[in-house]
């Protein structure tokens, strides 16, 4: 059952929290240690992964446990907000503003482990890493993300080094998206989404949204046809949002051709090939003038070769209290997990207020009395001015914030989604962590 007091961080209460915290004068050090091989290999709690969930999980983690018994496997020396690709593919954003170093936002005294993780071995509590080194633990946190997988389609990555293509997924490919949307003259921009779980689903469509209003902006929307093709049956999940996003689609004249997937590109054709998942070997070409593509993505491999995966090789967790099905010191967040929610940023703010939660109640040998509700958001952006904020639980049932109908275009919105979100990441989520 269901706890029915939200179980989420809403944005109205971070601001709030947020106020609190800079009135509060509190004087953050970023001192923390780190190393290529740890010379102390145990751990009461060890964080894989440095993304959002890992780096908020340790911050949470260090005020539980003391920052000495905990640390975090990160190989990047950067770390990216990455739900601001979307509007850097546009040009709205510039991909300096969505990173900072890895050592900023590191939790203070934490160990930064600066190494990639290779195994992990639950029946042991025990992890190796790219150096040789073995860590152990008592608890666990696996935060690795999920993996993309552009070699799935015949022709990439290769076509990225072609003009006219590009990816808001990847830091690598986000510019290319730009320069491809500002070099457009005429025919198809197409834009892709694959045959997989993804995370952010609703930022395939989203890159369309904006690429329409900058044609728009530019003279150049007469010559152009928008195209948008999906592998799913719908448009978006959840019917009140996806009724929104069907009457912009038809107002603003918008091609959408439902359960189409990439399989190949041709960039010297400058052509796309697109499976018809309904009827199956049928596939049609469609040539482009600018292609947006949105990878297949699949789980962690380090995942998906342990024994915490389950069938599909998603991190195998019990959907309320984020522990881990079969070992029980062993919890999970975000992207890496097989929770039936959207892979979203605002879940994993979510998750991070039950796993918190979860720990804190074990430690206690009590039953965990929180549970998460598959909270998730999606601001869908339909301009350079709009979004469409949609926020939604498991069962996909409209869960919204404000007081207001969420399924309409709205400028507030959008300057939550460009301004507003992007500073309580940086200044909230990952250097407060609240406490719920």
């Amino acid at each position: 059952m269901i706890c029915p007091q939200r179980t989420r961080i809403s944005m109205a209460s971070s601001w709030r929290r947020l106020r609190l915290c800079h009135s509060t004068g509190v004087a953050i050090s970023h001192l923390h240690t780190s190393s290529r091989a740890s010379a102390k290999q145990h751990y009461k709690m060890l964080v894989l992964g440095g993304g959002s969930g890992g780096i908020c999980m340790s911050a949470r983690m260090k005020r539980m446990f003391g920052a000495d018994n905990v640390a975090v496997v990160e190989p990047s020396e950067v770390h990216y907000y990455q739900p601001i690709w979307t509007l850097v593919g546009a040009g709205a954003k510039t991909v300096a503003s969505s990173a900072r170093p890895t050592a900023s936002v590191m939790p203070s005294g934490v160990k930064w482990v600066k190494s990639k993780v290779q195994e992990i071995h639950p029946d042991k509590n025990s992890v190796l890493v790219d150096d040789g080194t073995e860590i152990s633990y008592e608890y666990l946190i696996v935060a690795l993300g999920l993996q993309l997988h552009y070699e799935k389609i015949k022709g990439l990555p290769e076509a990225f080094e072609h003009p006219k293509i590009g990816s808001n997924y990847s830091v690598q490919t986000v510019e290319k998206t730009w320069k491809a949307l500002q070099n457009f003259e005429e025919g198809n921009a197409v834009f892709t989404f694959p045959n997989t779980p993804v995370k952010c689903a609703g930022a395939p469509q989203k890159i369309m949204y904006l690429s329409d209003a900058y044609l728009r902006k530019t003279g150049k929307r007469a010559k152009a046809n928008v195209i948008y093709n999906t592998s799913l049956p719908v448009l978006f999940g959840i019917k009140k949002y996806a009724d929104t996003l069907w009457d912009i689609v038809k107002t603003r004249d918008l091609q959408v051709n439902l359960r189409h997937n990439l399989i190949e590109v041709r960039p010297d054709k400058q052509e796309a090939v697109f499976e018809n998942l309904d009827k199956p070997g049928e596939t049609k070409v469609f040539e482009y003038e600018m292609l947006h593509v949105t990878p297949p993505m699949g789980p962690s491999l380090v995942v998906k070769g342990s024994p915490l995966a389950d069938e599909n090789g998603w991190l195998d967790l019990n959907k309320e209290t984020l522990q881990h099905n079969k070992y029980p010191n062993v919890f999970g967040i975000g992207d890496c997990t097989n929770l039936p929610t959207a892979k979203t940023g605002a879940a994993v703010a979510a998750q991070s207020a039950i796993l918190n939660r979860t720990i804190s109640k074990l430690l206690k040998n009590q039953k965990p009395d929180k549970k998460y509700d598959g909270y998730t958001s999606c601001p869908l952006v339909t301009s350079y001015n709009t979004v469409v904020l949609a926020e939604f639980d498991y069962n996909g049932q409209p869960l919204e914030t404000f007081p207001i109908n969420q399924a309409k275009e709205r400028r507030l919105m959008y300057y939550m989604k460009a301004d507003v979100m992007p500073h309580l990441y940086w200044h909230g989520l990952l250097r407060y962590a609240y406490d719920q």
